[in-house]
């Protein structure tokens, strides 16, 4: 079942009644505790910013879509995607970035703590939750770079006023920083579907080293609207292009000017007691002082994170690719022998975690195993890659031997719910960034080479439009309409299987079902609705013919087997 990051209410989730009665009175306590000294001084925390020299933006407004500062600047490119150049100090970037993406820096934050609102109505509730998450993310400035708070402040000095009564302008953008790890955290029991592979010599078209990701973070449509390619140049270190959104100076997909590339792919984790490193963070080190895969492992090696996720490093100085396996109590990398290939779906591979018992549970129950035999599949059909062949396979929407398996489902390689897709060419300095939607987009192409020379671009294009790989003919399909259709669809149904006032008209389901037909969950959902309205004769085949389809994870199918055991017994 496709699921959503949800930062608020997650906790709430997966508690029983008396659980949720045990979390409110601890909150309660821990909001009480802000008078401690370790929580007292982590909401008083400001970095150190007075060694750092400072020239206050004035942003140029050119139009609507271009902005710029000396020699920084902001554009919508023709795709909609936003190009941001920024350079200087850590203090001097934070300013620089949140002077010119200040409007959609506000948006992101509206968008995100609209939706912690619409999960946590009860303003009670909210309370605690904001005590709870100054009292969660206590340490986390201890375990944060003082270059990149400086970097943060900076840019929080652009946030909006309406959210300061959650946090001040500074600890909303950390806290911020630690949401994808912390959604990953909460909600393990569903797992972000995160796939990235890299090739090289026999399998490739030039022999070169070539990589793809997949990067499957949902907070909603409104989330993905602004995608962001930071081209960032700091004072010290190397310079690099990131993957993201406004707001976030973390990488979770990027490519410095040295070659070396980082993809991130969450793990099973337990869920931590405390928030140390965000994993973002712990990437844009890489990228900013890391020329050699060795050196990406030290950097990762010498930080304490709070949850497990896999960073794939490719190195064009060393034409290859690891996967680095970082957890709070172990760390391992994953490299290949005898073979030119590397995979990374959502499991751990290395000799650490042989015996770890998340990550068997994940092999055995997740989608994770299905899509990584997916892409071997697809690469025994696509031979010598090259970058369209590569961001054919990152679209790809079907299962194991071609199934169907329903649009939107997570046992695919393309779940049509990416932030974005990203193809990197480390040899060549090249990177191809998916606009929207998804990963269906045309894929944009950027030279680093080129961009990073110094030289000012002619036409004043950042891109490489001869390079650019063409949108997805799925795009025009009558089958991309109806799944969009279906989304609006399926939140209907949903809302109406959770609200017995909610009735849907008879030729709903039907249609709702024809949108998506290959799909387990319109069954499924279909069967709940009616089982919910006591009507067990029409939810019976629903979950049957849900059964018979490709469903996600074992624990999706135990619940339609409950569901389809209860039925039974109701109409015996």
């Amino acid at each position: 079942m496709v699921k959503k990051i949800r930062i608020c209410g997650l906790i709430e989730r997966y508690l029983s009644k008396r659980q949720k009665f045990a979390f409110l009175c601890f909150s309660l306590i821990l909001n009480l505790s802000l008078i401690s000294c370790g929580v007292r001084k982590s909401v008083n925390h400001v970095p150190d910013i007075k060694h750092y020299s400072l020239e206050i933006p004035k942003v140029d407004k050119i139009n609507d879509s271009t902005f710029s500062f000396n020699e920084n600047s902001l554009t919508k490119n023709r795709q909609q995607l936003w190009e941001l150049r920024v350079k200087g100090n850590p203090l001097q970037l934070g300013y620089n970035n949140g002077a010119l993406t200040q409007n959609l820096m506000q948006k992101q934050e509206e968008v995100f703590f609209s939706k912690v609102e619409g999960l946590v109505p009860s303003k009670f509730k909210q309370n605690l939750l904001r005590g709870f998450l100054k009292w969660y993310n206590r340490k986390m400035y201890l375990n944060i770079r003082e270059d990149y708070q400086a970097e943060l402040y900076g840019l929080s000095r652009y946030s909006s006023d309406r959210y300061d009564f959650i946090a001040s302008k500074f600890l909303r953008s950390m806290y911020l920083h630690g949401a994808h790890d912390i959604g990953h955290a909460m909600q393990d029991l569903m797992m972000i579907g995160c796939t990235s592979l890299a090739v090289w010599n026999e399998n490739t078209e030039d022999g070169n080293l070539l990589i793809g990701r997949n990067f499957d973070f949902y907070v909603g449509d409104d989330f993905a609207k602004n995608k962001l390619i930071e081209l960032v140049e700091p004072e010290e270190g190397i310079p690099y292009l990131s993957v993201s959104w406004p707001g976030m100076i973390g990488v979770v997909s990027g490519m410095n000017k040295e070659g070396i590339t980082v993809t991130i792919n969450a793990g099973r984790s337990k869920i931590p007691l405390t928030a140390k490193t965000p994993i973002s963070l712990v990437t844009r080190e890489i990228l900013q002082y890391a020329k050699t895969i060795d050196e990406a492992i030290a950097i990762a090696k010498k930080r304490k994170v709070f949850v497990s996720e896999s960073i794939m490093v490719g190195s064009a100085n060393d034409k290859n690719a690891v996967i680095i396996e970082v957890s709070p109590d172990n760390f391992g990398v994953y490299k290949v022998e005898n073979t030119n290939k590397v995979f990374c779906t959502n499991h751990f591979q290395s000799e650490a975690y042989k015996n770890d018992r998340r990550n068997r549970k994940q092999i055995a129950e997740s989608h994770s195993e299905y899509r990584y035999e997916k892409l071997q599949e697809l690469l025994q059909e696509n031979k010598k890659l090259n970058p369209e062949k590569m961001a054919a396979i990152l679209r790809d929407k079907s299962g194991l031997k071609g199934e169907k398996i329903g649009y939107g489902n997570e046992k695919a390689i393309n779940q049509l719910l990416a932030h974005h897709a990203v193809i990197f060419s480390p040899q060549k300095k090249l990177v191809w960034v998916s606009a929207n939607p998804y990963q269906l987009g045309a894929f944009v192409c950027y030279d680093l080479n080129e961009i990073f020379s110094g030289r000012q671009p002619v036409d004043g294009t950042l891109a490489s439009p001869e390079l650019t790989i063409p949108k997805d003919l799925f795009l025009d399909s009558r089958e991309f309409k109806n799944y969009e259709e279906y989304k609006f669809a399926n939140a209907e149904i949903s809302d109406a299987v959770n609200d017995k006032t909610i009735e849907l008209t008879d030729g709903f389901i039907p249609h709702y079902q024809s949108l998506n037909p290959d799909f387990w969950l319109v069954y499924y959902e279909a069967g709940k609705y009616y089982f919910n309205r006591k009507d067990y004769s029409r939810a019976k085949p629903e979950f049957e013919k849900a059964l018979s389809k490709e469903i996600t994870t074992v624990s999706d199918r135990e619940n339609v087997e409950k569901y389809l055991k209860k039925t039974e017994k109701k109409l015996r």
